[in-house]
């Protein structure tokens, strides 16, 4: 039997001795114990009822159990399906109900707040925490260490991800075997990814950034990844010295470049840093060539696709680029009206074509067809150029996605709570350029005749009901909202009238 993910990525190391996954408290996880760990994990999930292409949701912190059920999903042909650890209830039922996930896994102190989504969603509800407690947990105790992997083709699904868009509903994007696997291929021999690399890995393991770029790419490749739980500035420095390569966000290079800790001496001996999921400043590239004599490796990617260029590894990284497209990766900019492919440095629509595109949105088959053309191209929303030397610039987003910190925030979400909140009229939420984050939320409220909103209950009601990264980091009261002639609030004059509310500070 077949199952080209996940014998390449994990099951091919079950005899493996060699270190997989260091902790910061000192333990060490070998490629062994890891694919025993998951395979208790894909029996007891089976035991509970869950099929091949069934989708098991985990909204988990991270840890190495957490990881070890992405294995065991692939393992046993279920759909894994991440969510995000600061979304709130109400958010996550979403989710849950869309995708029709038989078994709902949380942390055993949500438990009592999720109980009613998963019953709702007639998803079965299991805990895991970070040190190996929970039931699911529980459950492994007793499981077989070994699990026979279920036969899989390259056009199964393996994945479902959840990402953001302009119309008020999230979308599924689904993601195969074949999308997975031919995009850690190309970025194992592109990176030059080795056993010998050890990767320092605090990205979350919920976002395409920190599961399928990071810890696919070094599972195919038999590196290990120093394994945190989050971004601690400390413990990154504390622990760089043991590292080979850095995978992070832009802000993860803003923070390490404000501590005095942080030299050309410490990372002399790096091999790569990358960045990605939100843009990186071209001073802060400046910044840390100039500091450390390394220059950051950028590149451009997204959920639907995982990645689609690079700059290169031999050869010139240039600050403001996103590099070009990845061997087997066809990039086109195109007219947004007319679909005509623009040349010579022209800005328009960015579409991708390869092994990397997804198959479509889960349940949204018009919104499917909108996005992604009978020929395989997918349009991005993504707007840029490329330049005559094959380099692609990204200069904004075609709809009105704000990306903050690498994660994808769409403003209508968050407007329809605005309205609803008392004194206001309207509301529009756009983002601008911030220095940790490349973009955060800033709010514009439209107060009712006689009406002043009270800011603070707005900020707490919305803290309430939103993970706090989609949060509004600024408030502002304007009498009226900029239109064009058909009435669209022209989001463009409100980003450029409050583009420098973070950078000021």
């Amino acid at each position: 039997m077949a199952n080209p993910l996940y014998d390449t990525l994990f099951g091919r190391h079950a005899d493996n001795d060699t270190p997989f996954l260091y902790l910061p408290d000192g333990t060490t996880i070998t490629y062994r114990a890891f694919v025993e760990r998951a395979a208790k994990f894909a029996s007891v999930l089976a035991g509970l009822g869950v099929k091949p292409g069934d989708r098991v949701a985990v909204q988990i912190v991270k840890s190495p159990d957490a990881l070890a059920i992405y294995a065991a999903c692939l393992q046993a042909g279920f759909v894994f399906l991440p969510l995000n650890t600061a979304y709130k209830p109400n958010e996550v039922s979403y989710f849950i109900e869309d995708s029709g996930a038989t078994v709902f896994v949380c942390d055993p102190a949500n438990a009592a707040n999720l109980a009613q989504v998963a019953k709702n969603a007639k998803a079965k509800l299991e805990t895991l925490g970070a040190n190996s407690d929970g039931s699911l947990a529980g459950l492994t105790k007793n499981a077989d260490a070994r699990f026979p992997a279920a036969d899989r083709n390259a056009n199964d699904l393996a994945a479902l991800l959840y990402t953001s868009g302009t119309t008020g509903r999230s979308k599924g994007a689904m993601l195969t075997q074949s999308n997975l696997l031919s995009n850690a291929e190309t970025l194992v021999d592109y990176w030059h990814v080795t056993e010998s690399d050890v990767l320092l890995h605090a990205l979350p393991i919920f976002h395409t950034h920190g599961l399928f770029v990071a810890t696919n790419t070094m599972a195919l490749a038999g590196g290990a990844m120093i394994f945190l739980p989050k971004f601690d500035q400390k413990e990154i420095i504390r622990l760089l010295p043991k590292a080979t390569t850095l995978m992070g966000v832009p802000t993860f290079y803003t923070r390490l470049l404000d501590d005095p800790n942080f030299t050309r001496d410490l990372v002399r001996h790096m091999r790569l840093f990358i960045s990605g999921s939100a843009p990186l400043l071209a001073e802060t590239h400046r910044q840390f060539e100039d500091r450390t004599g390394h220059r950051i490796l950028e590149r451009y990617g997204m959920t639907e696709t995982n990645m689609n260029t690079s700059n290169p590894y031999d050869g010139d990284r240039r600050a403001g680029t996103v590099g070009i497209p990845l061997p087997g990766i066809e990039l086109k900019v195109t007219d947004p009206e007319t679909g005509k492919i623009l040349s010579g440095g022209n800005i328009g629509l960015i579409e991708i074509r390869g092994p990397n595109v997804f198959q479509g949105y889960w349940n949204m088959p018009e919104k499917t067809r909108e996005e992604l053309r009978e020929d395989g191209f997918f349009i991005t929303g993504d707007i840029g150029f490329l330049g005559d030397d094959g380099y692609v610039t990204i200069v904004g987003r075609n709809k009105d996605m704000i990306i903050s910190g690498g994660y994808n925030i769409y403003p209508k979400e968050i407007e329809l709570l605005l309205d609803a909140e008392t004194g206001v009229l309207e509301s529009a939420v756009v983002g601008a350029p911030h220095p940790d984050f490349g973009e955060s939320p800033v709010a514009v409220i439209v107060p009712q005749d006689g009406c002043v909103p009270d800011l603070e209950a707005i900020s707490a009601s919305l803290a309430a009901k939103l993970a706090n990264f989609k949060c509004p980091r600024k408030y502002f009261i304007l009498p009226e909202l900029p239109r064009n002639t058909m009435g669209k609030v022209q989001k463009n004059v409100l980003r450029d009238q409050f583009a420098t509310v973070f950078l000021a500070n």
